[in-house]
């Protein structure tokens, strides 16, 4: 398994190498969206597909989060993390919080969708996110809970 991460991230590190005009945010994009790809691919399947998973889950991951990563800049992220902690800890039910960045232009909204306990006595709510890069619009949607230190993780 820990073979297998390596050459997928090896494989992530060739992905963001491949463009001379790859920049700092395309790269920390991949990573980041490799990391998560690779998360994510753990959790399914077991045994050698566990393994498979993980490998797609981590090219993948590495793949939007280049795209995703070309397009916002920190001040974006940063806008969009906050923006994501307000909505999940205040926010109603189906009510969208929105954040821009006048500099970049980009903007989203979030919208908590549902709010349950979960089996280890978490509170979690279920969202649904929208970023516009541009004219371009991308839509995820998520699931995070709430640390014990108040802060909200995305856990899937």
């Amino acid at each position: 398994m820990k073979k297998l991460l390596i050459l997928v991230t090896i494989c992530a590190l060739s992905i963001t190498g491949c463009s001379p005009y790859a920049g700092q945010k395309e790269q920390t994009g991949t990573l980041l969206g490799a990391g998560a790809g690779a998360l994510l691919g753990s959790h399914i399947g077991s045994g050698k597909g566990s393994l498979v998973a993980v490998a797609i889950g981590t090219l993948a991951g590495a793949l939007i989060g280049q795209d995703i990563g070309r397009s916002l800049d920190q001040a974006d992220k940063l806008a969009m993390e906050k923006n994501a902690q307000y909505a999940l800890e205040h926010a109603p039910t189906n009510t969208s919080t929105p954040w821009r960045n006048p500099d970049s232009g980009n903007g989203g909204k979030i919208t908590p969708i549902e709010t349950y306990k979960s089996k280890t006595g978490d509170y979690c709510r279920e969202y649904q996110q929208t970023v516009w890069i541009g004219s371009e619009e991308q839509q995820a949607y998520g699931t995070a809970c709430r640390k014990a230190d108040g802060s909200w993780e995305i856990i899937r």
